[in-house]
C-alpha cells in the first residue's frame, strides 16, 4: 500500500514536459497584398504537464523555436509590433481546439533580420481519462492589425502527451472546451460620403465678404509609395475664410478616398499639402491635417482629413490657389503625390501683407511653384474620371501589408528533423 501511494505521489508530482516538432507550412499574406503564398518550415516546442486529473485546467505553452522566416529588406519592424495566435489540437482521450495567443512582444527587427515571435499560451479543461495528445495546427502572425495566415501542409506529429487520470468530481464528457476566438469582424460601417462642392471658384467681391468657397477640381496625381508608383485622380476643393489681411485655408478631398483593405491603427495617417499660388502672387502655402483619431477597420471608407493653414498674401491683385504636392505619412513611411496637371480651385482679391507669400515677382516664401495654375498648357489629364478619389492612399494598405504580410517571406523549405514526444 505504501509502495502504491508512493507511485501515485510520483505521478502527481511528474514535471512538465517539453517536446519539439517541425512541419512544412504555407503562409498566405493579407489578400490586399497581392503576394503569392510563401512556403517554409515551422519548428515548435510544446510544453504541458506530463500528468493531470480529470477536471483539471492545464496551461500549455507553444514556443516558436524557428519561425522559418526573415524580415525582408523593406522596412524595419519596431519593438512590440508582432503578435502570434494559433490553434493547438487536442486528440486521443479528448478532442478539443485550444486557442493560443502570445503577447505583442518582440525586439526591434531590422531589414533582413530573423523574425522573433513570442511564446503562445492557452488552457485546456480535461474531461476524460486517458492519453491526450497536443499537436500544433494553423496560426496567424499579426503586425499592425494585418494577419498572415499559416497552416500545415503535411500531417503534423503530436508534440506532447498528457496522461490524464480519473479524479473525484469527474466532468462529464461533452463539456465545452476552449476554441479559437472568432475572427474580428471587418464589415464596413455605413458611412456617408461628402458631395461635390461648388462648380465655380470663389472670388472676393469687395463687399465685405469673408467666406470663399472654391471650385471642386479633379487633380491627376502621380504618387511614389513604399510599394511602388501609383497614378490616380482625386477631387479637391480649397476654401478660405478672411481673417484680417490673411486667409484661413481649408483643403478638402471630396468623398471617400477608398475602402481600407486592412485595419489601420489610430493616429497613424497624417496628410499635408503645399497649396500653389498663382496670378498676382507666387509661392506655396503649407497646410496639414490631423492624424486619424480612430482605427480604420478593413472595408471601411478611408478619407484624407481636412487640411488647414494660413495664407498671408504677398501681392495686390487676383491671386489663385491650386492643389499642389500632397504628402501622407503613416507608420514610419512617406508617400508623395505630385499633380500631373494643376487647376485653380479658388481665386482671391488679395492685398499684400508684410512678410506675405511673394510680393509679385519676388521669391516664394516656401519653395513654391509660380504660375497661374490654370489648366491651359499643362500635362494631359491622365487620371481616371471617377469620384472614388485618391487611390494614392493605397500606400497605407501597402505599408500595412509590408508590415503584416510581406515580412513573412519564408526561406526555402528544408527537411527538418522531427522528434516525437
Amino acid at each position: 500500500m505504501l509502495g502504491g501511494a508512493g507511485i501515485l505521489l510520483g505521478v502527481a508530482a511528474a514535471p512538465a514536459q517539453a517536446a519539439e516538432v517541425s512541419y512544412a507550412t504555407d503562409c498566405v499574406p493579407p489578400p490586399a497584398a497581392g503576394l503569392p503564398t510563401v512556403k517554409g518550415t515551422t519548428t515548435v516546442e510544446v510544453t504541458a504537464p506530463a500528468t493531470a486529473k480529470v477536471g483539471d485546467e492545464v496551461e500549455v505553452v507553444w514556443k516558436f523555436t524557428q519561425a522559418a522566416s526573415k524580415n525582408p529588406d523593406l522596412i524595419d519592424l519596431p519593438a512590440n509590433s508582432v503578435q502570434p495566435s494559433g490553434t493547438l489540437k487536442a486528440a486521443g482521450a479528448q478532442a478539443a481546439s485550444i486557442a493560443m495567443q502570445g503577447p505583442r512582444e518582440n525586439p526591434a527587427i531590422p531589414k533582413g533580420g530573423a523574425m522573433v515571435l513570442s511564446d503562445m499560451k492557452g488552457k485546456l479543461k480535461l474531461t476524460t481519462a486517458g492519453d491526450v495528445t497536443l499537436t500544433p495546427d494553423a496560426y496567424a502572425i499579426n503586425v499592425f492589425s494585418t494577419d498572415t495566415k499559416c497552416a500545415p501542409t503535411e500531417t503534423v506529429k503530436p508534440a506532447a502527451t498528457i496522461k490524464v487520470t480519473a479524479g473525484e468530481g469527474t466532468t462529464p464528457p461533452g463539456t465545452p472546451d476552449p476554441t479559437s476566438p472568432p475572427p474580428t469582424s471587418s464589415e464596413p460601417d455605413p458611412t456617408e460620403s461628402e458631395t461635390g462642392g461648388s462648380d465655380t471658384g470663389g472670388t472676393t467681391g469687395g463687399g465685405g465678404e469673408t467666406d470663399f468657397t472654391g471650385k471642386e477640381v479633379k487633380i491627376p496625381y502621380a504618387c511614389k509609395t513604399p510599394i511602388g508608383d501609383k497614378n490616380a485622380t482625386s477631387p479637391v476643393q480649397i476654401n478660405a475664410k478672411k481673417d484680417g489681411g490673411s486667409y484661413d485655408l481649408t483643403v478638402k478631398f471630396k468623398g471617400s478616398v477608398m475602402d481600407s483593405p486592412a485595419d489601420i491603427p489610430a493616429d497613424s495617417v497624417k496628410p499635408s499639402m503645399e497649396v500653389v499660388l498663382g496670378g498676382a502672387d507666387k509661392g506655396t502655402v503649407h497646410v496639414e491635417g490631423p492624424t486619424n483619431p480612430e482605427a480604420i477597420k478593413s472595408g471601411d471608407p478611408m478619407v484624407i482629413s481636412d487640411m488647414t493653414g494660413t495664407y498671408k498674401p504677398g501681392a495686390d491683385g487676383e491671386s489663385t490657389l491650386s492643389p499642389g504636392v500632397l504628402t501622407v505619412k503613416a507608420l514610419g513611411t512617406t508617400t508623395t503625390c505630385t499633380p500631373e496637371k494643376s487647376e485653380v480651385s479658388l481665386t482671391l482679391d488679395t492685398s499684400a501683407q508684410p512678410g506675405g507669400a511673394a510680393g509679385g515677382s519676388g521669391s516664394a516664401g516656401g519653395a513654391g511653384t509660380s504660375g497661374s495654375g490654370d489648366s491651359g498648357g499643362g500635362l494631359a489629364d491622365t487620371g481616371a474620371d471617377d469620384s472614388g478619389g485618391l487611390r494614392a492612399l493605397e500606400f497605407v494598405a501597402g505599408t500595412a501589408i509590408l508590415l503584416g504580410g510581406a515580412v513573412f517571406t519564408f526561406m526555402p523549405r528544408r527537411q527538418a528533423s522531427r522528434r516525437a514526444p
